[in-house]
């Protein structure tokens, strides 16, 4: 990979696809941070917040730089039944194997696993510093998922840095709005799961050498998103005439810490209600039914 950039209409395509994919993907990640942060003390909630949005981001840019170094190792590193590996197909292979993984798993926590809320650890049992680690966790995970994801649909080094930090850079500022429309429209974030089940089967091919044109990606993407499209455009004319029609109420799998405060500040409408992005406000919650949130109901 290079930063030379060839401008087609399929990069174009890719370069959107990407954006919106890292968009939908990777706001849990700013709501599950603000999660977290939650349960400290008041007076340290936006220094826990603010610094675990800011490793999430240098942490993207740090393991997009190792990846596409390790993607640059094209010489064999041994031969099995007379198949050579080299760093570029072990990565492809195992960030392949991991995204087909982490999306099949999250597919199944979010329609069939447990609810959690109150489960887990509480304000009064937490520390600044045990925050932070989990906080750490959190973003390997979701950065790992975010870089071999950009690795798999684009080339360019350029393309996916951009598409990367701009998407992250969006959610700081709109996580809350995003949140809500896709806790409005889980279907939009079933779709972005199996977009990843998708992209890592291209990767898993490409890392033994079987060569699959990507438009064979982009374009069942694009057919998809556009349904989805119809299919919520229609549902808006049903609610004009019938009234709210309630969307499946999906579960999370990444923290068992009780999530009510952060979600009531991600959905309520409220402006003093919270924060779940980069600010000096803490995550308040401030549950009642005058602000007009919507009744959190576990993570989209």
């Amino acid at each position: 990979m290079d930063f030379a950039i060839d401008f087609t209409p399929e990069l174009l395509v890719a370069f959107l696809t990407l954006f919106v994919l890292e968009l939908v993907l990777g706001v849990d990640n700013v709501i599950f941070i603000s999660i977290l942060a939650s349960k400290l003390p008041v007076e340290q909630q936006a220094r826990a917040r603010n610094l675990g949005l800011t490793l999430a981001m240098l942490m993207r840019i740090v393991l997009l730089f190792a990846a596409t170094w390790i993607i640059s190792l094209k010489e064999d590193l041994f031969v099995i039944a007379g198949f050579g590996f080299s760093g570029r197909d072990l990565i492809l292979i195992l960030g392949g194997g991991f995204l087909i993984y982490k999306a099949v798993r999250e597919i199944h926590e979010k329609l069939e696993g447990a609810e959690s809320h109150g489960k887990g650890i509480g304000r009064g049992t937490v520390t600044f510093a045990s925050v932070i680690g989990q906080i750490i966790l959190i973003d390997l995970v979701f950065s790992f998922d975010s870089v071999i994801t950009a690795v798999g649909m684009v080339d360019e080094l350029l393309v996916i840095i951009v598409a990367v930090l701009l998407s992250f850079t969006v959610m700081l500022f709109s996580a809350r709005f995003i949140f809500v429309f896709v806790n409005k429209h889980p279907t939009v974030k079933m779709l972005a799961l199996v977009f990843l089940v998708l992209i890592g089967v291209f990767l898993i091919a490409d890392g033994f050498d079987v060569k699959i044109d990507k438009a064979l990606i982009y374009v069942p993407m694009a057919f998809a998103i556009i349904v989805e499209a119809l299919n919520l455009a229609y549902k808006r004319r049903i609610e004009k005439r019938d009234g709210p029609i309630e969307p499946v109420q999906l579960r999370h799998a990444y923290t068992k810490a009780d999530d009510r405060d952060a979600v009531a500040a991600a959905t309520s409408q409220n402006p003093d209600a919270g924060s779940v992005g980069l600010s000096r406000k803490p995550v308040t919650g401030a549950i009642n039914d005058n602000d007009g949130h919507q009744e959190p109901a576990g993570l989209g």
